[in-house]
C-alpha cells in the first residue's frame, strides 16, 4: 500500500485533539496513550510532531493564546482603552477553554504566543509613558486578574437548595438563585472589577506622570 499523500499526523491536529480531551474532561484526561487513541495512530508517531508531555502542555496553552487579540497595543489607542480591549480578549479566550487554565501557572517560559503577548502589553505601556518597572508590575496584575477571573464561576459555586441557608445564613436568603444566573453575574464582576483596576491604575499613572524626575 503507497504511502498517503496528506500526512495522519500534523501538530496543529495533534494539539487540536488535546485540547478537545481537556475541554470534555480536564487536564488530567490527556495522555499520550489517550491522545493516540483519539487520532487512531500509534503512541511513538506523536513523538515526531511533540517530544513531552510538557512540549503538548506548552503547544496547547500557546494554541489558546494565540487567540487574544494584541493589535489595540499597535494602533495608537490610549493606554486604558488597550488594556480594556485586551483584558476582554484573553478573558473570552481562556473562557473558552476553561479547564486549560491552570496550566499557565507556569508563567512565559518558551511559549511564542505567550512571549508576544507580554511584549505588546510591556511595549504598549511604555511607549504610553509607564515606566519600565511599573509596566511590568501592571502586566503581572493585570493576567493575573484575567486569569483568576476564568478559573471558576462564583455564582455556580452556591448550591440550588434554599434549605442550605435558611436559618443559618440570613444574608444569603437568595443565594440558591445565583446559579441559575451565573453568567450575567460572573461577566459583571469581571466588568465591575476590570473598571475598579483601570480606574485605580489611571489615578496611578496621573501621580506618576506629576512627579518631579528623582521623586
Amino acid at each position: 500500500m503507497g504511502r498517503p499523500r496528506r500526512p495522519l499526523l500534523s501538530r496543529e491536529r495533534i494539539v487540536s485533539a488535546a485540547l478537545a480531551l481537556v475541554d470534555a474532561d480536564g487536564l488530567e484526561a490527556v495522555s499520550i496513550r489517550r491522545l493516540a487513541t483519539e487520532l487512531g495512530v500509534r503512541g511513538p508517531s506523536l513523538y515526531n510532531h511533540l517530544a513531552t508531555k510538557d512540549d503538548l502542555l506548552d503547544a496547547m496553552v500557546d494554541a489558546v493564546l494565540g487567540q487574544v487579540d494584541l493589535s489595540m497595543f499597535s494602533d495608537n489607542t490610549d493606554w486604558r482603552a488597550a488594556l480594556e480591549a485586551w483584558a476582554r480578549s484573553y478573558r473570552a479566550a481562556l473562557a473558552d477553554h476553561p479547564n486549560l487554565v491552570p496550566a499557565l501557572h507556569q508563567g512565559m517560559g518558551r511559549r511564542p504566543n505567550a512571549l508576544r503577548q507580554a511584549d505588546a502589553v510591556f511595549g504598549g505601556l511604555v511607549s504610553a509613558g509607564w515606566p519600565r518597572r511599573e509596566a511590568t508590575q501592571v502586566g503581572a496584575l493585570m493576567r493575573f486578574f484575567v486569569t483568576g477571573s476564568t478559573l471558576g464561576s462564583f455564582a455556580g459555586g452556591f448550591p440550588e437548595d434554599a434549605a442550605v441557608y435558611r436559618g443559618n445564613y440570613p444574608h444569603l436568603d437568595e443565594a440558591h438563585l445565583l446559579s441559575g444566573r451565573q453568567r450575567e453575574i460572573d461577566d459583571a464582576a469581571f466588568e465591575t472589577g476590570l473598571r475598579a483596576l483601570l480606574d485605580g491604575l489611571t489615578l496611578r499613572f496621573q501621580a506618576l506622570s506629576s512627579a518631579a524626575p528623582g521623586d
